[in-house]
């Protein structure tokens, strides 16, 4: 399996990241929906937000962290952040735990849709679980250092 195949595998598990862009870059707390085809994740969220105030006026430098030793995977992934009118997008990616944020569900007025179109990616895929620990006492043993699993970075432009 490629890097490119690992990272888009693992992320399918993880439902959420911080998410920052410029020009403050803080970072906040976003559930991502992962789009391989267009190398990219979408984003809903709701006018006002910091993050819609600071793409209002053109796409935006941005990064999305995850964290996920269940799927062993820890990723910082760069891209450009936009608003989006992708109506059929909205639709595919829209779940219960959106429908929870908005009294009118994805027609309500402040439902807001951000699109990552993603230009690089540093990634660790780790072996997590008993390799880890397999790893650590092999180390033990033999004095070499563990194999913790892979890093790698990818390009998607």
């Amino acid at each position: 399996m490629s890097d490119r195949d690992t990272f888009w595998k693992r992320l399918d598990g993880i439902n959420a990241g911080m998410l920052g862009c410029a020009p403050d870059w803080r970072l906040v707390p976003m559930s991502h929906y992962a789009d391989r085809d267009q190398s990219a994740l979408w984003f809903i969220t709701a006018d006002g937000t910091d993050l819609v105030k600071a793409v209002e006026g053109g796409p935006q430098q941005a990064v999305h962290v995850v964290s996920d030793g269940g799927d062993k995977l820890y990723a910082r992934m760069e891209g450009t952040l936009e608003l989006s009118n992708d109506k059929a997008k909205l639709e595919e990616i829209w779940n219960a735990v959106a429908s929870s944020w908005f009294e009118d569900g994805k027609q309500d007025e402040d439902v807001r849709l951000l699109k990552l179109k993603l230009s690089t990616a540093e990634v660790w895929a780790t072996t997590g679980g008993l390799g880890f620990l397999y790893e650590v006492a092999k180390s033990k043993v033999t004095g070499a250092k563990p194999d913790m699993g892979d890093q790698y970075e990818i390009a998607f432009s």
